[in-house]
């Protein structure tokens, strides 16, 4: 049976634009097993509490993951203390927060809304280096597992502290996928190399345009126009453009202006456009016709 990622990468389905649209992370370290809804209904975070935790993250502002060691065998134990992050992605104001909990119940316990946002909290202790997260989870499409956890396992050779397997970052006919935080750039068709060219960059504060899906603080059409100015300015520093304004017109396209540091902006349109032929986005689904958004800058088709 062919793949969700065989058919993605024979036809050859652009990347750009489809990092899930998130401007805040909230991870938190949980062994497994992980359901296929894994913050709802993992061990351990069933009995309403995942659902709880995922619906308030998600209102404030931030997306709930749950992560883990690719050596599962030295995670925590049930009543262990575990980590945890708050994470945000704006540029020129990203933070990222480590905190210890001894279960999902004291992240209930916080405020997000009011830890949400570009001024960062003093709660936990500031990370200041960067995190890679490798979608793994099987139970929601197995091209995740077979294709993330070897990357993960392999990454963690090089970048122990920095490797993390996670349970969902969405775009499963890309894997392997990671999201590096807290730039909150997102990646797909990652092999060894390319992922340690990413968390080398991330350590440097670039970002690295080849393989790149689009930064989570944006909407789709906007991930999109900001890859193409990358492609346009080359300046690969990762908080050198800031998408000022995104409107979407009234034939279906979107209007994104994108703003560089030294001044310089770009107004580009933004086509959502439907990829034939029909092909499942994940593995066990029906099959259908993708989106994809194609960014232009003027007078350009």
């Amino acid at each position: 049976m062919e793949t969700c990622v065989f058919l993605s990468n024979e036809l050859a389905e652009p990347l750009a634009g489809t990092a899930p649209t998130t401007p805040g992370w909230l991870l938190l370290e949980h062994p497994g097993p992980w359901a296929a809804k894994a913050v709802a209904a993992s061990r351990g975070l069933d009995d309403g509490i995942g659902a709880e935790l995922d619906g308030r993250a998600s209102r404030a502002g931030f997306r709930a993951t749950l992560i883990r060691r690719p050596d599962t065998a030295a995670g925590p134990g049930p009543s262990d203390e575990r980590a945890a992050y708050l994470v945000w992605t704006e540029p020129g104001a990203t933070w990222m927060r480590k905190l210890r909990v001894s279960g999902p119940a004291d992240l209930l316990a916080l405020d997000l809304a009011a830890l949400a946002g570009p001024a960062e909290p003093s709660i936990g202790e500031p990370v200041t280096e960067p995190l890679i997260l490798v979608c793994t989870n099987g139970k929601r499409d197995r091209c995740c597992s077979i294709e993330g956890r070897p990357l993960a396992a392999t990454l963690a050779q090089t970048f122990p502290t920095a490797t993390w397997e996670a349970t969902h970052l969405g775009g499963h006919r890309f894997a392997p996928t990671a999201a590096v935080l807290p730039q909150g750039y997102v990646y797909g068709r990652l092999d060894p190399s390319s992922a340690g060219a990413v968390v080398a960059a991330a350590q440097r504060g670039d970002m690295v345009p080849d393989l790149c899906r689009g930064r989570s603080t944006y909407s789709r059409a906007a991930q999109a126009a900001e890859l193409a100015v990358r492609a346009e300015c080359r300046d690969h520093r990762a908080d050198a453009l800031s998408v000022y304004d995104e409107r979407k017109e009234d034939h279906g396209a979107w209007t994104v202006r994108v703003d560089h540091v030294d001044g310089r902006t770009w107004t580009l349109t933004v086509d959502a456009l439907r990829e034939a032929p029909a092909r499942p986005e994940s593995c066990g689904k029906s099959e259908g016709l993708p989106t994809s958004m194609r960014a232009r800058f003027p007078s350009r088709r």
